[in-house]
């Protein structure tokens, strides 16, 4: 088994950047969900509600974050201005963490894409080094940490279980759906759910739970649009309890460096899928 593809989500819920390669530290892959759009309220926005935002490109040029979308422009948005920004409490989920205000002109140009999807008041947040959201202690250990995904550091899917997923589907969909970090080739359909650890390169992560799947899955990840698939044929067949699974939520174990063409290997503890 063998990694075919490495993402990072720099401003959740907006595009993904393909690497070659990655830092990994305990929130993850470097820059993941390190930023963040919140309402009037200062609570999270994500394609849930602005199916918009999977139009939003986005690039990380040293210090400096990009935003840009069709029609609108881009804008800049460097570390200095972020720095110099106001504290704000923020919620994602259950969470509540500190976050640093990324200026007006970020929350003009929010304001502009969202239009009346959320009404006015959009911000762009940015989590700091010295703020540090736990992971749930249900799935994890003392001092595990996650930037601003839903709830865990890394998301690993595998090929073989999205190519059973769409035999199963009048119309295939990509693997950017699912909004991966790491995506893994060479095991059987579903044999990740029988892991509990995982290395990737020379990086142990332990495999947390299976990630539960909404409507974001239902969101063309190039126009925003949205349908029923692949939600409605995956719930036929991954349905366990109230939870649709699709793909294995991670936490690392270890600092270090993942690349595409990494092995993947699993001690032989892992349980039975």
């Amino acid at each position: 088994m063998h990694v075919t593809e490495l993402h990072v989500y720099p401003v959740k819920s907006c595009r993904g950047i393909a690497l070659r390669s990655s830092p990994v530290g305990r929130r993850g892959l470097e820059h993941d969900r390190r930023w963040m759009i919140v309402d009037g309220e200062n609570t999270f926005i994500t394609q849930r509600e602005a199916p918009v935002l999977a139009t939003v490109d986005v690039a990380v040029d040293g210090s400096t974050l990009l935003l840009s979308a069709e029609g609108h422009g881009q804008i800049r948005v460097a570390a200095s201005q972020t720095a110099a920004g106001a504290r704000r409490r923020v919620r994602v989920w259950r969470s509540e963490v500190d976050a640093l205000d990324c200026g007006d002109e970020a929350a003009l140009w929010l304001d502009g894409l969202l239009g009346s999807a959320i009404g006015s008041g959009a911000r762009l947040v940015f989590m700091p080094d010295d703020v540090e959201r736990a992971v749930s202690p249900d799935h994890s250990r003392p001092g595990d940490i996650v930037g601003f995904a839903d709830g865990f550091p890394l998301l690993l899917a595998t090929t073989a279980s999205l190519a059973d997923l769409n035999a199963r589907l009048a119309a295939p969909v990509p693997m950017n759906r699912f909004r991966p970090n790491v995506v893994v080739e060479g095991c059987a359909p579903w044999e990740e759910d029988g892991w509990t650890q995982v290395t990737v390169g020379q990086v142990p992560f332990r495999v947390a739970k299976p990630c539960g799947r909404c409507t974001i899955i239902t969101t063309d990840q190039r126009t925003g649009e949205r349908d029923v698939e692949p939600l409605r044929t995956l719930a036929t067949f991954r349905q366990l309890g109230n939870q649709v699974n699709f793909a294995q939520n991670c936490v690392p174990d270890a600092s270090g460096t993942i690349a595409v063409g990494d092995e993947l290997a699993v001690p032989s503890r892992a349980k039975p899928s």
